[in-house]
């Protein structure tokens, strides 16, 4: 993952190692057009396929071709999916206080 991307800020390193069960991914082809588009690719599989995507001015916007709830428990919630909640309940806040 990117140093400065919310997914790494939230897994609280550079690396990860999730599970993979698609046969679909993103087109390598398209990989700086969706840049140029505003995505940022911030995390990629160990052959350089793109596996996370975020928009950076967005108060959270974090796509994944990797299933984070698969590996998420009660007791051990998935970083990514806290990260939701947070920004959720965040937005929540705001929009009461205004």
């Amino acid at each position: 993952m990117l140093p400065d991307s919310r997914a790494s800020a939230l897994y609280g390193v550079t690396e990860a190692t999730e599970d993979y069960y698609c046969n679909y991914g993103v087109n390598p082809d398209y990989h700086r057009l969706l840049e140029a588009g505003g995505l940022r690719v911030s995390g990629l599989g160990g052959a350089g396929e793109v596996r996370i995507v975020e928009i950076p001015d967005h108060p959270f916007f974090l796509a994944t071709l990797f299933l984070p709830q698969a590996r998420s428990t009660a007791s051990r919630p998935h970083p990514l999916l806290v990260g939701y909640a947070a920004a959720a309940t965040a937005h929540r806040e705001a929009r009461a206080a205004s």
